[in-house]
């Protein structure tokens, strides 16, 4: 295995989409002791590509960063890192390795793993979430390929919406996964808008009534004519008034968002139409 000093200032790190989004500081702290000990036991592994900076770094993402602080410190001695220079045939090839090394080396959050599969599918690098989860996962089962699958749909539909989303557990983002699946990305979406910035706990309990639903609600009568925009589980008025469905295990709750709404008597106005529409004169 024939390694290479190459300057760190020709690696690009973020060439590469990558899996790992977040790096623990006291997991930092001791490699770069480690390192700093006993030296770099293991190089990091890099494949050639054009630009300013001539080489992309496929793993060791956490080595790399230590030799960016050491080199801060000792410019002389850390300036370079030992290379191991790879040729994939295609960056789907740099993007499997990549991949294969954190799965070993350290845990990758479920969301983590989504959003690599949507990005590289975003990107170009593959045609499709499937195309991509076959390639990154090849040893993984279909069934754990169609749970990362799920993971992307929730990251596309929630990132931005969730405060601490790396926080969720497998069984949580299998939980969202299925409520997206069952069309309720506009319900979920509209129960965490109040809420950005709450706390963890919070959005997730309001999150519950939506993956409730999905799990609980009834089959009914398929329709032989299906309905544009039916079921509708979201209503949003010009005057600020959001309606939103929910299921529960006792039967179905309308839910009404009204603190912005020019019109306070909403509710009286909401049960008197219901009863003109439904109670027969007797």
């Amino acid at each position: 295995m024939d390694i290479t000093l190459i300057p760190l200032t020709d690696i690009d790190p973020e060439a590469l989409p990558r899996d790992r989004q977040t790096m623990a500081e006291e997991a930092l702290d001791i490699l770069l002791q480690s390192i700093l000990q006993d030296g770099l036991r293991q190089p990091i592994e890099v494949w050639p590509i054009e630009g300013s900076r001539p080489w992309a770094l496929i793993s060791g993402a956490r080595r790399y960063r230590c030799f960016i602080r050491l080199a801060a410190l000792n410019p002389d001695r850390w300036s370079q890192i030992p290379c191991l220079i790879r040729q994939p045939a295609e960056i789907s090839g740099a993007l499997a390795l990549m991949v294969s090394e954190n799965e070993i080396r350290t845990q990758i959050t479920p969301w983590e793993k989504g959003a690599l599969l949507g990005e590289v599918v975003e990107q170009g690098y593959f045609p499709s979430l499937e195309a991509a989860s076959e390639a990154l996962y090849p040893t993984l089962p279909r069934r754990e390929r169609s749970r990362l699958r799920g993971y992307a749909l929730v990251v596309e539909a929630l990132d931005g919406f969730l405060t601490e989303p790396r926080s969720l557990s497998v069984a949580r983002m299998d939980r969202l996964a299925v409520a997206l699946r069952a069309g309720l990305a506009d319900l979920m979406r509209a129960s965490l808008a109040p809420l950005s910035g709450a706390a963890p706990a919070r959005q997730w309990a309001a999150l519950q009534p939506a993956i409730t639903e999905a799990i609980l609600e009834p089959d009914g009568p398929a329709p032989s004519v299906p309905t544009p925009g039916r079921p509708r589980r979201v209503l949003r008025l010009n005057s600020g008034i959001t309606l939103r469905r929910e299921w529960t295990p006792s039967g179905w709750n309308i839910r009404i968002d009204a603190r912005h709404a020019a019109h306070p008597g909403i509710v009286d106005d909401i049960l008197e139409y219901v009863e003109r529409w439904f109670q027969k004169e007797g």
